[in-house]
């Protein structure tokens, strides 16, 4: 069945940059595959500033930005006589909006690469023993997780706190709720139960209502408040959608995993400022082995676990070019990325992982010192530096592929890579030859369609599970597939 004229906005922000995506389902008649198509229609950058010495994000902005995407949105729409269905949301996790009784928005949200929670870690840990958080949230331990945030707050009374994405949402529709794929990444939700772990917030006195009622993804939060259907210029019953509102849950969605291609049996990198690599899993793994390796168990769409790790990503090369840029040097990172890839292996790497690179700063210079601590050396070339940043990443991904596989007790034949890496030939070349396995890279906007893809279930445009959604992402992109390639090794 086609469902001509209903399109859907996605509006999906990353740490670094945001998008308003127009999805459309295309095809299903006389007997032609069902696809969907993306359209940016408005582009916007993020970032944190400094305020007060804390590293925040300017909300204000971003929510304006937001607006303007989903007037465009409309124009669009109305321009070949479409109307916009509905809106979905998807962000970074872990950062939240405290909002008062009266729905205002008290301060500028805290950006996670603020260091304001890292004397938080023992006071909670104190109370919360690691194993016994582990053993029910399954999360991974990181000093910025949502939990060591809010011990870091000096006054909670009468406030709400408010994931990012349900903080737009809730600016949009007046509902607060919150989605529970995120809401899996606060270190305060049950990932058996698959509800908020109520005993924790009170040890750390914390009101239970802290955060609002849970929401699936699939189901609606809302409709345009009165004062945003007249400013974006959409219908006041336009719905407001609770997807895969972390970013990475909608992400793996729209992994194009085929079942004549390794069905299950795959791993996924959704590759971006950061790196996820990990299986996608039926239920959570809560061992202590799994939680010494630190790994982590995130909800996913339709009730699945990503059981992934959080690791450094491309966060390094991107930083560089800026350092770079502020010294005058602007290479194109296609030459860039040529230049590296002409280097032999073998080179020196460093941990990607490692907090020393989390905050804004002179990579290059970071990056070098870490090498010099390693006792190797690291010219001050870009291409060195870059193909340094490229081998740590993908033997990163290798390591935690295997932990992954040796800790869930399965078996992976094929690694997807999804997000802005897939662009990265060097990178996923680097991936397929160190894994020893056939690596498939894209889509590029993996987030989007995810998003889109759970707003048209929702709407009747698109059916069945997530194989189902999954083949239609299969049917709509081009993918390039890399082999190992041992003389590279």
């Amino acid at each position: 069945m086609v469902f001509a004229g209903s399109v859907f906005a996605a509006v999906d922000i990353g740490a670094s940059s945001g998008r308003v995506i127009l999805g459309r389902m295309a095809g299903g008649a006389a007997g032609s595959e069902r696809s969907v198509e993306l359209e940016v229609v408005h582009r916007f950058p993020n970032g944190v500033v400094e305020v007060d010495g804390g590293l925040r994000w300017d909300f204000d902005a971003l929510f304006a930005e937001v607006l303007k995407g989903l007037a465009a949105a409309a124009t669009v729409a109305a321009a070949q006589g479409e109307q916009v269905t509905s809106i979905g949301i998807d962000t970074w996790a872990v950062d939240y909006g405290l909002v008062n009784k009266a729905g205002e928005l008290v301060a500028q949200p805290f950006s996670y690469r603020d260091d304001r929670s890292r004397g938080a870690v023992e006071p909670v840990h104190r109370k919360l023993d690691p194993a016994r958080l582990y053993g029910t949230t399954g999360l991974q331990f990181l000093q910025f997780n949502t939990i060591y945030q809010l011990a870091s707050e000096p006054d909670l009374d009468g406030l709400q706190a408010l994931l990012i994405p349900d903080l737009i949402a809730f600016l949009l529709t007046g509902q607060r709720r919150t989605e529970a794929t995120n809401a899996s990444t606060t270190g305060l939700f049950d990932a058996v139960a698959g509800e908020w772990a109520t005993e924790f917030l009170s040890a750390l006195g914390l009101r239970k209502d802290l955060f609002p009622p849970l929401i699936q993804p699939g189901e609606t939060v809302g409709t345009l408040l009165p004062e945003i259907s007249a400013q974006v210029g959409l219908p006041q019953d336009t719905r407001v959608v609770a997807v895969g509102s972390h970013d990475t849950a909608s992400a793996v969605a729209a992994v194009p995993a085929a079942a004549d291609d390794g069905g299950e049996n795959f791993a996924y990198i959704s590759s971006g400022t950061w790196s996820l690599v990990g299986l996608e899993l039926k239920h959570p793994v809560l061992t202590e082995a799994s939680r010494e390796a630190n790994f982590t168990n995130e909800r996913g769409v339709d009730g699945t676990i990503r059981y992934l790790r959080n690791m450094g990503g491309l966060w390094l090369l991107s930083e560089c070019q800026r350092t770079w840029a502020q010294e005058g040097f602007r290479p194109e990172l296609t030459a860039l990325l040529t230049a590296a890839a002409a280097l032999p292996p073998g080179g020196p790497q460093i941990n990607p992982d490692d907090s020393y690179f989390i905050a804004p700063d002179n990579m290059p210079e970071r990056i070098r010192a870490a090498v010099r601590r390693t006792g190797e050396v690291l010219p001050d070339d870009p291409a060195a530096i870059t193909r340094c940043i490229m081998d740590s990443l993908a033997t990163g991904y290798a390591r935690t592929i295997r932990d992954a596989e040796r800790l869930a007790d399965r078996t992976v034949d094929v690694v997807h890579v999804v997000g802005g890496g897939s662009q990265n030939r060097l990178l996923c070349q680097l991936t397929a030859d160190v894994t020893g396995k056939k690596v498939v890279a894209g889509p590029v906007e993996a987030t989007a369609l995810g998003n889109v893809l759970v707003q048209a279930r929702a709407a009747g445009a698109a059916s069945g599970g997530l194989a189902e959604l999954r083949a239609l992402v299969v049917q709509s992109h081009n993918l390039q597939v890399f082999v190992p390639e041992l003389s590279r090794l």
